[in-house]
This record gives C-alpha cells, structure tokens and sequence, in this order.
C-alpha cells in the first residue's frame, strides 16, 4: 500500500473528528463556562436583538388580538383559578400570559385545519365524503390541545428541576441556621448563593423573600411557596417548617430529615426507572433486534438448503 492512501484516511479521520468535537462543544457546553459568562457584565451597546425585537412585536400582536379571543375562549374573568396555578406551576407569571395562551389556541384552531385543507387540495391524493373532513378535524384537534401539551411540558420539566434542587438547598439552609441565621434571611441568602446553578428555586425563594417584606407571616408565605410549585415533597416540607415555627423546634435538624428523606425518595425513583427499563426494552428489542440476529444465525442456513434443493440430481 502507498503513502498516499494512508495521508488520505488520515485526514479523513482528523477532519470527522473535528467536526464531532465541534458539534458537541456546541450542543454539550461546559456547564462552568456557562456560570463564568453569566457572572460576566454584559457589554452589549444596548440595542436589543433582531430576534428580542421580533419576540416584542409578537407579543404586542397576540395582546392585540388578546380581547376577541379571550372573550372567545373564557380567557378573561371565566378563566378557573386551576388553570393560573398551573401558569405558577410552569413559571410564567406575567399578566399577559393567560392572554397570550388563549390567543395562540384560538388561532392554531383556525388555522392548522385550514392549512390541512389546503395540503389536501395540492396532493395528488383527493379523498371523498368523509375522509375529507378527517385531516380538518386533526388539524383542529392538534391546535387545541398543542398549547396545553406545552404547559404541561414546561410543568415537568420545571418541577423536576426544583425537585432535583431542593435536597442541596436544604442543606444550605441547614447550615445557615446553624450559623445563626434566622429561616427567612437564610432562605433570601441560599437563593442568591445558587442563583446560576438552580435560577427556577432561586426565583421562588426571591419570591418569598418579597412576600415576607411586604408584611405576609411566614406561614402564609410559605404556604404561597408551595401551591406556586405545586409538589407533594415541598407541601410536606412547608408543612414541616410551619410546624417547627409554631412549636419551637429545631429547625435545623427538620431540615437535615427532610432534605435525607428527598434524596432517598430520588434514589428510590432513579431505582424504580432502572427496574422499568428491561421491559420497556423488550418491544424495540423483539422486533428489531431479534429479526436481524435470526437472519444473520440461519441466513446461510437457508441459503445452504435452498441451493442443496434445487441442485439437480445428477
């Protein structure tokens, strides 16, 4: 074999794995580099981004049309308190947001059936009767509940994170009770220390810092803090604080039981996960890893008796 080959593989290797470095730098960033830049100051000139400035026209739009659709959809003064806790519970608490919501379902309503209308008429495939009607009515039905799969995504993915933060904010107010600090300045100062790594429990403990300033005892705010994150661990450990605040026990020790009991209720999920993966293992594995291991073991056993039956006899 010559050199030049050789140089060739070796550049193809060299340039695949750049780029492999490269794409993982760019989706996979350093979670470190990423507190570094935030701690920095922004030196930005102060004009907003294309895409702020796009973001800003939208919303102004869907404000607009805010009042026919609200009116529409019972989205102003019928709207169930049900539905504002769970904007709480997914962290969007802007007055615009139930607004904006409504604004969106009404519109992806419209139009996403009318948009299957028209793919419909462009397709060489033209149904009749009522398969006609069919791409109109999942156009409809996506639309409608396209913004609720959304706010209920956002629900999961916010409450894991304050689940995931909790137990290690526990012990941070652990430790700054024990060093003298009262429950309300060590809740203010534990959600400044993990405002880059945990920013969804640093908002909630900022939030009731503030409740607690304008004049709300602490049972009430923390009993805000709970229904605001809308998990059955948090409501144990309000639960729990409120009790030691009214009996006079050790605050400190309530949280290092409560912040033990977190963990073992984490790991005792992460357990239950591993021990449903097996079988959520065997669809995928029956019916594609299966078939190809049958066909690669008698493949040329089949190959071999076919050829020795169809071999003519001599």
């Amino acid at each position: 074999m010559t050199l030049t080959p050789l140089v060739f593989a070796a550049l193809i290797f060299a340039l695949v794995v750049s780029i492999s470095y490269a794409v993982l730098v760019r989706w996979l960033p350093d979670p470190g580099k990423e507190r570094l830049a935030q701690l920095k100051p922004s030196l930005a000139s102060g004009r907003p981004s294309p895409w702020h400035s796009l973001q800003e026209r939208l919303v102004a739009w869907l404000l607009w049309l805010s009042p026919w659709t609200a009116a529409m959809s019972g989205g102003d003064d019928e709207t169930p308190s049900a539905l504002r806790v769970r904007f709480w519970h997914a962290g969007w608490r802007s007055p615009a947001a139930l607004q904006i919501y409504f604004t969106c379902k009404t519109l992806l309503t419209l139009v996403l059936p009318v948009i299957a209308w028209a793919l419909v008429e462009i397709s060489p495939w033209h149904p009749q009767g009522l398969p006609r009607f069919v791409p109109l009515l999942l156009g409809a039905a996506t639309g409608y509940y396209l913004p609720d799969w959304v706010l209920n995504m956002q629900v999961r993915r916010r409450q894991r994170a304050l689940l995931h933060a909790f137990p290690d904010a526990l012990d941070l107010l652990r430790v700054c009770v024990q060093a003298g600090l009262g429950l309300d300045a060590a809740m203010e100062r534990v959600g400044r220390e993990i405002r880059q790594a945990r920013p969804e429990l640093s908002e909630e403990f900022a939030l009731t810092g503030m409740a607690l300033r304008a004049g709300s005892s602490r049972a009430d705010a923390l009993r805000h803090l709970s229904v605001r994150i809308g998990l059955k661990d948090i409501d144990a450990l309000v639960s729990m604080l409120i009790q030691a605040d009214r009996f006079g026990t050790s605050v400190s020790e309530s949280l290092q039981v409560h912040s033990d009991a977190l963990r073992t209720q984490r790991r005792l999920r992460a357990e239950e996960a591993a021990a449903k993966l097996p079988v959520k293992l065997l669809i995928p594995l029956i019916f594609c890893v299966f078939p190809s291991l049958l066909t690669v073991l008698l493949g040329p056993v089949v190959v071999t008796l076919a050829r020795q039956l169809i071999k003519p006899v001599g």
